[in-house]
């Protein structure tokens, strides 16, 4: 996701009278900026940066609606718009078939030493923002178990 789209997606709801929606950018883009200011890279925010603000709000929101109580029938549906709104700019992930397929290709003598913590230490930083990493651990041990 670029980070200027992302800022015209805010102006546009902006302009729609669409409050929600943009509040919801809105955190998108305060989240990207975060993390380039953290980094020193203020006036170079790559897609690589804003994938990580989105998918790290996006976990939040998640987070958010799998603790909501049952009762709070308002929470429910304000969290579920937000990972909804969220998710449209969320980069696709892998599925777990492409996942075993790039370990099987990419790290298959890594695999082959049967060492959970060495595989996911070679594996992570090539996976990070393409896939989750909870999925990434199971097929990980699926294919070691």
């Amino acid at each position: 996701m670029d980070f200027k789209t992302l800022q015209s997606d805010m102006i546009a709801a902006m302009k729609a009278h669409d409050k929600e929606r943009k509040e919801v950018i809105s955190s998108l883009v305060s989240a990207v900026k975060k993390i380039a200011i953290d980094e020193g890279k203020r006036d170079d925010i790559t897609e690589e940066i804003v994938n990580r603000g989105i998918l790290k709000e996006l976990r939040t929101a998640q987070e958010q609606l799998d603790t909501c109580p049952e009762a709070r029938e308002d929470l429910k549906k304000e969290y579920s718009f937000r990972v909804s709104v969220i998710s449209e700019y969320a980069p696709k992930m892998m599925s777990e078939e492409e996942i075993e397929t790039v370990l099987k290709n990419d790290f298959a003598e890594v695999i082959a030493t049967k060492n959970k913590g060495q595989i996911m230490k070679s594996v992570m930083p090539a996976l990070k923002g393409k896939a989750d990493g909870k999925m990434i651990q199971a097929v990980v041990a699926k294919m070691i178990g």
